[in-house]
């Protein structure tokens, strides 16, 4: 599940950092050679117990191809920085993130075009139309609350501003988190707008602990009770739900509205001038693959990206139901990558962050 921190990655040789300088200067690279291939992803995917639908794909991709997986884990917005401070010396082969950071990073000039084998079954809102990135996973944006503490999950933003709440909600950074960022998206789309939504986020600041960087962690914490409500995603959160007896999933509805969320799919790209290019491509290749895609479900809670790809396990039909009743809308992704950065701002000063 979701991390605390940012996992290092495993010492690289000198060969790959000479190879990755060799890589920069467009000359020929042992390091392409290597039975090796590094992901810088957002936290969500790996079990906390070995038992993550990456665990398994990266388990089996090192079986079929005997090409080992280096996994680096954050914040979508974390993995996107890291990966922009290290272009001189590229070190990731295989960049996963949640939206609006995976427009980010293409933006940035992270991305290399790459259609993965598969992709043509991906829905052409879940990928680029230049082939810079595809969704893996596909997900939504949640709340969770605490099933012991509380009978019923609170179904609306303006329960969350109730007394009983003080210093019982937090929810993860926008700008940092993918999902932290979700929280302003919705809000701005269940309240109408950016100054509604700001308003409302500056009211519902005197109950929240605080930002928090990763929202992995938010989830012990309402299992727990030291939350009672947090956000978070099905994906993730469903997951976490089989060893977190007391966590519950719910969709915050605007008073006298339905309750909603939107897409926050796990978009991968193969990265500029990897040192393993070819790697990397084969594991974009094997993420699309039927048998990973079936996995998504049943071994990672989620809902596969392809949609030629019928779950019919018991975790799928368990998420269906989930979903039963809430609306889900599209965010302009285009708005939201060129604004973020002001929407953010703007979050800051409305709750003092």
């Amino acid at each position: 599940m979701r991390k605390n921190h940012l996992k290092p990655i495993a010492a690289v040789t000198g060969a790959l950092a000479l190879a990755a300088t060799l890589s920069a200067c467009g000359g020929s690279s042992a390091a392409s050679d290597e039975k090796v291939v590094t992901v810088y992803s957002a936290d969500g995917l790996k079990g906390e117990n070995g038992d993550g639908w990456y665990d398994k794909v990266f388990k089996d991709f090192e079986k079929k191809t005997g090409i080992k997986v280096k996994y680096v884990e954050g914040g979508s917005g974390e993995m996107v920085q890291r990966a922009v401070r290290e272009k001189s010396n590229t070190q990731a082969d295989v960049l996963v993130t949640l939206p609006p950071f995976i427009q980010q990073a293409d933006g940035k000039g992270l991305l290399a075009a790459y259609a993965p084998k598969g992709s043509d079954q991906v829905d052409g809102a879940d990928k680029a139309s230049d082939d810079k990135w595809t969704s893996v996973v596909n997900n939504y944006f949640g709340f969770i609350y605490n099933k012991k503490e509380l009978k019923t999950a609170p179904g609306t933003w303006e329960e969350l501003l109730d007394g009983k709440f003080k210093n019982k909600i937090q929810y993860s950074t926008p700008g940092v988190a993918g999902d932290g960022t979700a929280v302003l998206i919705k809000a701005m789309h269940d309240f109408g707008g950016k100054e509604p939504a700001m308003a409302y986020l500056k009211k519902l600041q005197a109950n929240n602990v605080g930002p928090s960087a990763s929202t992995g962690k938010l989830a012990p914490k309402v299992d727990k009770g030291e939350l009672l409500a947090a956000n978070g995603d099905v994906q993730m959160n469903f997951a976490q739900s089989k060893d977190m007896p007391n966590l519950g999933l719910w969709f915050p509805a605007k008073q006298g509205g339905k309750p909603t969320t939107f897409a926050l799919p796990y978009a991968a790209g193969l990265v500029n001038k990897a040192p393993h290019t070819e790697n990397g491509k084969k594991l974009l290749d094997f993420m699309l693959s039927e048998q990973a895609q079936k996995d998504v479900s049943a071994v990672g809670g989620g809902f596969s990206a392809r949609k030629d790809v019928e779950a019919t396990d018991a975790n799928a039909i368990e998420l269906a139901k989930l979903m039963d009743g809430v609306e889900i809308f599209e965010p302009d992704w285009s708005d939201i990558g060129t604004n973020l950065d002001g929407y953010v701002e703007a979050w800051k000063s409305a709750t003092g962050s």
